[in-house]
């Protein structure tokens, strides 16, 4: 008989939950986009009954109904009490964001990097975005990335505010924003930045993720802390990993803990359910002091060290490593890094900045958790010096590095920004970037020119300013004839002088003295034009194709 009571007490318990939750949501235009705060209520009272039956059971012939009964109401009313502190803090933590917290509204146009005069058809995008110190609003890069008009909106208000994109950092896919509009910041509130939740520490994650156009909020756990590989900046920073679903709209909505922000929503894993991945405070401060102290972002600093790790006995024996020792070993040195200075292949990297590098290329994070040392290396300032100690031959020797960030040969985005081209007798130069082989569709690492695909993800610079050069497509006309089954290739060399970059393949065509014009191309193939007709054609081809101009406006500037 008490055991049907507890299911009974149950089953109306779930429909109050239903009826409040639906009243809340009425109220406050909140949508839980997660059925986890009705079912750890569900689940616990269930975990209740449950033991009130077992322990009645048993005790049948010893307790009274009475005495039952009292079990059962103490064991309920301890629940309510610790429901009701959860709800208290969510509740906070919502009403927290609810004057922050901000729908963005995009409209985005991105070049064509096949026909490089021309966009693509403009896209609108949404997102979510909350307000910091100062009057400013921080979101994804990506929510803006390569846009053309910017709106907001706060919660409960129908009335949308142009917003200006202020600073954009790509690689940490973090964004400021500015209202000028005063109206728009009357009742907001700013969010105050928190530190690096522990694992399993609760987050709150708030936004407007597709599916409605309400506020939702979205409940999880920490599961991880570690490096991770940010997906619209193709970089490795530190990300923390959420069991709360992260769905597109979400992007740049606050993850709340507390009352503070413990992150940024900005990606979720491919093919899995239920994990998210927030920006931590650390990565968020660092961009924010960057723009603060030098008006726009300027990256995150690298040592430009290909490492290994040294976790072969035989392998540190035969660098002399003694065995307390530990460090990974230095493979590769970027030329145009400060550590190309001092440093030499197989060094071993032992300390930076006075903490030990493991075999491994870790370090003590906190309590028993590792980072890679990237991650000590990533949180300097550019023009900051960090000391690495290394192991040279058997001798410890001691460098003081000036830390810088360093952009690849071949760049892995190209956002807020159209792409160089140059035109001569219907040839189109255009440096090779990763961007470029993205159009060859999403298996691009397959599809793209194998060769190309190799120098984008390999190459290394050799000096400052350096450009593949690649020649990316042929206009047909009657000068070119011949020559369209040459496109794809890297130019080597214009009339016997070897290409540094775009600008410098434009200067040495535009300033030919001679009457014809050679281009060595890769695979030793060659294309040999007469200057002379190859000027007159070139305006031809343009007036067909419809094109404005012979180069891009960045090879205009002097």
């Amino acid at each position: 008989m008490l055991v049907t009571s507890a299911r009974t007490l149950l089953r109306r318990r779930l429909c109050s939950i239903e009826l409040l939750k639906d009243y809340t949501s009425r109220r406050s235009g909140i949508s839980f986009s997660s059925s986890t705060w009705a079912a750890a209520n569900v689940e616990e009272d269930a975990a209740a009954a449950a033991a009130a039956s077992c322990s009645s059971s048993e005790s049948v012939s010893v307790a009274s109904p009475s005495v039952r009964n009292n079990m059962l109401r103490r064991r309920r009313f301890g629940i309510r009490r610790n429901n009701e502190s959860r709800s208290t803090r969510d509740t906070d933590a919502v009403e927290l964001a609810l004057d922050s917290v901000v729908k963005i509204f995009t409209v985005a146009s991105s070049p064509n990097y096949f026909l490089p005069w021309q966009n693509k058809s403009q896209r609108e995008t949404m997102g979510s975005g909350f307000v910091i110190a100062g009057k400013k609003i921080l979101t994804n890069a990506h929510v803006v990335a390569d846009h053309t008009f910017v709106l907001v909106r706060k919660h409960g208000s129908p009335t949308k505010y142009k917003a200006q994109v202020e600073a954009v950092g790509h690689e940490c896919d973090l964004a400021i924003l500015s209202v000028e509009t005063e109206k728009f910041w009357e009742g907001m509130n700013s969010l105050e930045l928190g530190d690096i939740p522990f694992l399993q520490e609760a987050v709150a994650v708030v936004g407007y993720p597709q599916g409605g156009d309400n506020i939702s909020v979205t409940k999880g756990v920490v599961s991880r802390v570690e490096p991770t590989q940010y997906v619209h900046g193709a970089t490795q920073l530190m990300a923390i990993q959420i069991d709360a679903a992260i769905n597109p709209g979400n992007s740049g909505g606050p993850a709340i803990m507390g009352n503070k922000v413990a992150g940024v929503a900005f990606q979720n894993l491919s093919g899995a359910e239920n994990i998210g991945y927030i920006i931590p405070v650390p990565v968020i401060k660092h961009f924010i002091a960057g723009v603060e102290e030098r008006g726009k972002y300027v990256g995150f600093c690298s040592l430009g060290l290909s490492c290994q790790p040294t976790e072969n006995v035989q392998l540190r024996n035969h660098f002399q490593m003694r065995p307390e020792m530990t460090g990974v070993l230095v493979s590769k040195i970027n030329p145009l890094s400060d550590a190309h200075k001092v440093l030499k292949k197989d060094d071993v990297v032992l300390f930076f900045d006075g903490v030990p590098v493991a075999n491994d290329g870790t370090v003590h994070f906190r309590n028993r958790e590792r980072i890679t040392f990237d991650h000590l290396v990533s949180m300097k300032k550019p023009n900051e010096t960090a000391v690495v100690r290394v192991l040279r031959d058997g001798e410890e020797y001691e460098f003081s590095i000036t830390l810088q960030p360093l952009q690849p040969l071949v760049p892995v985005h190209q956002f807020d920004k159209l792409p160089s081209y140059y035109i001569f007798a219907g040839l189109v130069f255009v440096p090779l970037t990763q961007p470029y082989l993205h159009e060859y569709g999403e298996d691009w690492y397959n599809t793209s020119p194998r060769k190309l695909c190799e120098i984008a993800l390999r190459e290394p610079p050799k000096r400052a300013g350096e450009q593949i050069v690649i020649l990316s497509q042929v206009l047909m006309d009657d000068i070119n004839a011949g020559y369209e089954r040459l496109a794809e290739l890297q130019v080597k060399k214009v009339n016997g002088i070897e290409v540094e970059n775009l600008k410098h393949l434009c200067q040495l065509v535009e300033n030919c003295s001679e009457e014809s014009v050679r281009f060595d191309l890769d695979d030793d193939r060659v294309v040999v034009l007469n200057y002379h007709l190859a000027k007159v054609a070139t305006s031809k081809i343009l007036n067909c194709h419809r094109i404005p101009s012979t180069m891009s406006n960045d090879l205009l500037e002097k």
